[in-house]
């Protein structure tokens, strides 16, 4: 589909079959593509079929790559399954995804969302605040991924009635739109949609064009930029399959080093939204290929970075408090390449 497509000239099932097939013809990239075609087949309609995708995903087996983002598919699944009757299930998996307090926002946000679509105000208040607990850190910027948490948040808060607190005002001070959090998070706002008053009506569109433009400005987020990481193995393969880029990695230690000054480089400079993208040998050969370049070309290996990061493999630089390293080496970022 292309991305000017618009939506109702789309063929959400028909997408969705395209993505599935896309998905077997490139197994690394199942994950992304599968929650892809699960989305088409929500909106289609047709969520029984969505939720056999997330249990497809689910069920690890020998021959499939682990997961990414476990803990997203099974938020995604039990919201899906919320909305064609299957609460009980629904709730027992939001259980366990706030039992497993993953470090991703995404799944915290849309396990949220769906309580509060339900109308449980005060879990989904819980929810929110135990997320932003997790992964906003006392006195820092909280990095992009996690506003939604803040907002989501904010929004419940109101709707329950409850006074601002820090991490409201917080939020407040994220929201860059010309409307306030306060006014889009509104209560009353409902009410102004009966209203025969045209300047409460003209509010009203206001704050709606405020809305779409913060999730156009989300949507239209680019894709990180990112560092190239080859894992230890993977180095190893690589630097004995192509002695020549020796020069470019003298070590693993020297790679690993020379990946972290370069993030921390970009972010004093200003470069907003960074990234770290594990690389393999066998897809960078395929990229090579289809470039029709050869493997021992240095100049090839950012542009295997850009498109990896394209498809959504980058992960996000500097990593949440207390998650683990980028580098994979077991520990925190903080213990890691994120001391001092």
């Amino acid at each position: 589909m292309r991305p000017d497509t618009p939506a109702e000239n789309v063929d959400h099932a028909a997408e969705a079959a395209r993505l599935e097939r896309t998905a077997g013809l490139y197994p690394e990239d199942a994950e992304a593509l599968l929650l892809r075609a699960a989305a088409h087949l929500e909106v289609s309609g047709d969520r029984p079929a969505a939720t056999r995708l997330y249990d497809r995903l689910l069920s690890s087996t020998a021959d499939s790559p682990a997961l990414e983002n476990p803990s997203l598919v099974r938020a995604l699944k039990a919201s899906n399954l919320w909305e064609y009757d299957h609460e009980a299930e629904a709730r027992a998996i939001i259980d366990g995804v706030r039992a497993a307090a993953p470090r991703d926002p995404a799944a915290w946000v849309i396990v949220a969302e769906a309580l509060e679509s339900h109308d449980e105000l005060e879990a989904a208040h819980e929810t929110f605040t135990e997320g932003a607990r997790l992964l906003v850190a006392d006195g820092a910027e909280p990095p992009y991924p996690t506003h939604p948490l803040l907002y989501g948040r904010h929004r419940v808060r109101r709707m329950l009635g409850l006074d601002h607190d820090e991490w409201d005002a917080l939020a407040d001070t994220l929201h860059s739109m010309p409307v306030s959090l306060d006014e889009l998070h509104d209560p009353k706002r409902v009410w102004s949609l009966g209203s025969d008053n045209p300047a409460d009506l003209e509010a009203e569109i206001s704050r709606l064009r405020a809305e779409l433009g913060a999730y156009r400005e989300a949507l239209s987020r680019p894709f990180p930029v990112a560092m190239l990481h080859w894992p230890a193995g993977e180095l190893a393969e690589l630097l004995e399959a192509y002695p020549a880029l020796a020069d470019e990695y003298p070590s693993y230690e020297d790679h690993l080093a020379t990946i972290e000054a370069a993030l921390r480089e970009l972010a004093s400079s200003g470069t907003p939204n960074l990234g770290v993208v594990p690389g393999t040998v066998p897809s960078y050969e395929a990229f090579a290929a289809s470039e029709g370049a050869s493997p021992t070309d240095p100049a090839l290996l950012p542009q295997y970075a850009t498109t990896l990061a394209a498809r959504g493999l980058a992960v996000t630089w500097p990593p949440q408090r207390g998650a683990a390293c980028w580098c994979g080496s077991g520990r925190t970022y903080g213990e890691c390449h994120g001391a001092e």
